[in-house]
């Protein structure tokens, strides 16, 4: 076999490995299971853990400051989060800012964009490692008994989220637990 042939070979072989290896989620994360534990501080310090919000159903919007599509999403999410508290539903969405400085730089940007839902801080990445987060904005629904039902890559579209939600709200408790 010419030399050429055989390197190209071993390059597929390697892309084709490497492929598995980071896309391969972990064992015990899988759409329908159970969401990883998270753990994190919001804006102002307060520890925020995934495993109280059971009981409602949760978007996790991971996202970052320097994002482009994150920052045009960001309206549409807060439209989702505004529009679910008027109408009193079970519902929590969750910002977690990556790869974006500072607590006081990601407070300034989530001031200048309006944010109204918490703004976790997953300040060494580890969350979003967990997660598997590829790039940004990824945003996972979980429904109201900490399972992973759906994963949106890329920005989504309040009446996208709005639609994903629908199913998952009508399974939520009717007497929304207190977050």
């Amino acid at each position: 076999m010419k030399a050429w042939l055989k390197l190209a070979v071993l390059a597929a072989a390697a892309v084709v490995a490497a492929q598995f290896l980071v896309h391969r989620p972990p064992r015990d994360f899988e759409l329908g299971g159970p969401a990883p534990a998270l753990a994190l501080p919001d804006l102002a310090g307060r520890r925020v853990d995934l495993s109280g919000l059971k009981g409602r159903v949760v978007a996790l919007n991971f996202w970052a400051t320097w994002c482009g599509p994150c920052l045009l999403e960001i309206p549409e999410l807060a439209e989702v989060w505004r529009r679910s508290r008027k109408e009193g539903r079970c519902f929590e969405l969750l910002g977690v800012a990556e790869e974006s400085g500072s607590r006081a730089q990601v407070a300034s940007e989530a001031e200048r964009l309006d944010i109204p839902y918490p703004v976790l801080l997953d300040a060494d990445g580890s969350v979003a490692e967990t997660f598997r987060v590829p790039s940004y904005p990824r945003t996972y629904l979980i429904d109201a008994q900490g399972n992973v039902r759906r994963v949106f890559d890329g920005a989504v579209r309040r009446r996208t989220l709005e639609d994903a939600l629908l199913p998952l709200l009508a399974t939520a408790p009717a007497a929304c637990p207190r977050a």
